[in-house]
């Protein structure tokens, strides 16, 4: 059987969205609903963390998540809300805006032992570009803190230490933007 063009690019897109859906379909084991072991978490990042900082991180991290699914309204898997975000469908809700809401928020607290970052995992085969909140010891690199990621499971917190993740490999977004600038330097060079 011979196949045209046409009918050999659905094949590819239809592969490479049962591979999406597939990878969606896979649940990383989560740690919902568990304001005090995300506390113990974020105090264990190091000994100079102050443990009323890292309970209050803890709790507006988890309580501002579900508050955030409501006002994006969310009620639908994570990847059916992004179609409906940029259709115009729903208002926001895609990891960008769960990062920066959460990001925004979390920075309100001013907190003197604990930085915030914004995390990515970039694009794999199995995985498009990703974004959320993390969180570690003052001055600490991202790898060395937690992931705080509201959209992979709508609204309810899913963390674990970044390096954990069995789903994402996170990274600091600025480390991810100097390399992508590095890269465009070289090729204008060439």
């Amino acid at each position: 059987m011979r196949y045209d063009r046409s009918m050999m690019i659905r094949l590819a897109c239809f592969a490479l969205l049962f591979g999406v859906l597939a990878a969606c379909a896979t649940v990383p084991p989560t740690r919902h609903n568990d304001p005090a072991g995300l506390a113990t978490a974020i105090a264990a990042l190091g000994p100079g963390v102050d443990p009323a900082e890292a309970r209050r991180a803890a709790q507006i991290a988890q309580s501002y998540a579900l508050q955030l699914a409501s006002e994006y309204q969310i009620t639908d898997p994570p990847l059916i809300h992004n179609y409906k975000v940029h259709r115009g469908e729903k208002p926001r809700g895609i990891c960008n805006h769960f990062t920066e809401d959460i990001l925004a928020r979390l920075r309100q607290e001013q907190f003197q032992t604990l930085t915030l970052h914004w995390a990515t995992s970039p694009t794999t085969l199995m995985n498009p570009v990703h974004h959320a909140p993390a969180i570690s010891a003052k001055g600490a690199p991202v790898e060395d803190g937690i992931i705080l990621d509201a959209w992979r499971d709508g609204g309810r917190l899913y963390w674990s230490p970044v390096t954990e993740d069995p789903t994402y490999a996170w990274q600091d977004l600025n480390d991810v933007q100097e390399l992508l600038q590095a890269r465009r330097a070289r090729t204008v060079s060439n």
